[in-house]
């Protein structure tokens, strides 16, 4: 069973992997990433590995709408929730 908890921790775990001065720091997730300090590589990068450890895939056209760290996780979430149902 997938949380958003353990999705929050994957993308967190991921943005710090890639951006290193957020170690440590609390990260905010109703900012966006670009808001703490990630270029759009660092994003790619992190949507990426994100989705990779969750094993599943969100369209491109539905990442470009997101706004926040928030809505990234809540979409990674319904995908990943939509999998499992599709699976049992």
């Amino acid at each position: 069973m997938i949380t958003r908890e353990k999705v929050t921790e994957v993308v967190k775990r991921h943005l710090v992997d890639t951006i290193e001065e957020l170690e440590g720091q609390e990260i905010d997730t109703s900012r966006s990433m670009k808001d703490l300090g990630a270029n759009s590589l660092d994003i790619v990068e992190v949507v990426s590995c994100s989705m990779r450890e969750l094993r599943v895939k969100v369209p491109r056209s539905e990442l470009n709408k997101l706004e926040n760290m928030d809505a990234l996780i809540d979409l990674l979430l319904k995908v990943a929730e939509e999998k499992q149902a599709a699976a049992s």
